[in-house]
């Protein structure tokens, strides 16, 4: 027999309360511009009280062969991934309607002023 899930009351394999918690999230995927210029793909809106953003950050950043990391609500990525953002977050679970892609664009980088000799 199956262990019972004391907070839903249904068979743990069936792993509901990993969807309930993925349910209640309002995501916005942002591009960010950091030292250097360099464009980072932000994920933010996961409660990591329900949802392991370490894990999370693991698997999109395996699946978009980039850098990153996952702490303080945040995810961010190396590089702009915001085109393929939402639908990976779909495919990991994430109901469509509560995720929000702000793909506006970055300023220009200021340019840098002469280095002097």
């Amino acid at each position: 027999m199956s262990k019972i899930d004391p907070i839903t009351g249904l068979p743990e394999e069936l792993g509901a309360w990993d969807n309930i918690a993925k349910e209640g999230q309002n995501i916005i995927a942002r591009l960010d511009r950091k030292k250097f210029g360099k464009v980072y793909t932000v994920i933010e809106g996961i409660n990591e009280n329900e949802v392991d953003i370490k894990e999370v950050a693991k698997k999109l950043k395996s699946k978009f062969a980039c850098g990153g990391t996952g702490k303080d609500g945040l995810i961010e990525l190396q590089g702009n991934h915001i085109r393929n953002a939402r639908e990976e977050l779909i495919k990991l679970g994430f109901p469509p309607e509560t995720i929000k892609v702000n793909d506006t664009p970055l300023p220009p980088q200021r340019p840098r002023p002469p280095r002097r000799r």
